[in-house]
Formats: structure tokens, C-alpha cells, sequence
């Protein structure tokens, strides 16, 4: 299991472009068309898959929003933030 961070360490890790919801950190990222932002999910996905932690994925019209947390834990922990790393990676 993974700890827990405080207000203070999610504050000093969260990836560029991520911002804190509560117990979730989030970020959309924007795409030029319907189909990339799909297969953007799709990478995404698989590295969840990979890692057994799986985020909230929604796909809109060139745009996918993309929420972590650990339910477990019951908030943001390290693996998040790490997820979240990976996901920016991808772009």
C-alpha cells in the first residue's frame, strides 16, 4: 500500500498541467482532433494497466480529462503522481 501525501507534499509533486480535486488530481489535455485524444487515452490505459492503477478517463470532442487518485488509500499518494508523470510523458 501506498501513504498518503499531505496538502503540503501533493502541493511540492503535482506534474505541470495537473491541479488537485479534492481526493483526485486532474488534468485535460487537448487534442487537434476526435481520434488522437482516443488513442491518447489509450496509451494511458495501458500504462494504468501496466502499474494496476487505474485512473477516470473521459474522452470528449478533442479533449480527455484524466483523474488519479487511491481509492484504497483513500486519497492522493505517490503512485498517483508518478501516473500523472507518465501521462504528461505521453504528450
Amino acid at each position: 500500500m501506498a501513504e498518503l501525501l499531505d496538502d503540503e507534499e501533493i502541493a511540492e509533486q503535482l506534474p505541470s498541467g495537473w491541479t488537485r480535486d479534492g481526493d483526485e488530481i486532474v488534468r485535460v489535455f487537448e487534442f487537434d482532433d476526435y481520434l488522437a485524444g482516443v488513442a491518447f487515452a489509450s496509451e494511458v490505459g495501458e500504462l494504468a494497466e501496466e502499474e494496476f492503477h487505474h485512473p477516470e478517463i473521459v474522452i470528449r470532442y478533442k479533449e480527455v480529462e484524466v483523474r488519479f487518485t487511491s481509492h484504497e488509500e483513500g486519497g492522493i499518494t505517490g503512485k498517483d503522481v508518478e501516473l500523472a508523470d507518465a501521462a504528461n510523458a505521453l504528450r
